[in-house]
């Protein structure tokens, strides 16, 4: 039993560092003119573990890379956009996976973060893989409530962890992410 449960912890353990987020593409919302583009341009290069912008102005999207090594913090993006006076329209990570066993309605740490996976196949992550966050400012209110109804975990109405999440091994009210692929 013992030696079950510390194969248990080593595979966790690794699956949590099995993955490194290296860019994001997010579509802003409320933008008129250059200048709201510039804005948000500002607000996400001034996030600490941002190392460069691109704006597409005509698509009102950003493409955005991040430092190498360094923690993302998805509300520190959607909320340096706030800040600018605007919304997150949807956001989309990427990053390197090894072999990060994926279902519909499991909770898998990624490097620090733990994401709800919504919506998806039993699979194996690896190689370059896009994750689209589905949570509550990230989306539209209409796509929310699609994904909200793919799910009967409570988490997906507060962005924390439920006792549904407890299963999983997710700390009671830890910051949970509700993805897609």
């Amino acid at each position: 039993m013992k030696k079950l449960l510390i194969l248990l912890i080593a595979g966790f353990m690794t699956l949590a560092a099995s993955a490194q987020f290296s860019k994001a593409s997010l579509q802003a919302t409320g933008l008129t003119c250059a200048m709201c583009s510039n804005a948000i341009n500002k607000a996400l290069q001034e996030v600490p573990f941002v190392a460069s912008v691109k704006s597409d102005i005509k698509n009102s999207v950003f493409n955005i890379v991040f430092k190498e090594n360094e923690s993302v913090d998805i509300d520190a993006i959607r909320q340096a956009v706030e800040d600018a006076g605007f919304s997150v329209g949807g956001l989309k990570l990427t990053g390197q996976f090894e072999q990060v066993a994926i279902a519909n309605d499991k909770h898998i740490e990624v490097g620090g973060t733990t994401f709800h996976f919504l919506d998806v196949k039993q699979a194996s992550l690896s190689g370059e893989q896009t994750l689209t966050v589905v949570d509550k400012n990230f989306v539209p209110a209409r796509q929310f409530k699609k994904f909200s109804n793919a799910t009967k975990m409570a988490c997906i109405q507060t962005g924390k962890a439920a006792t549904c999440c407890v299963k999983d091994g997710v700390k009671q009210n830890a910051r949970v992410y509700h993805v897609t692929i």
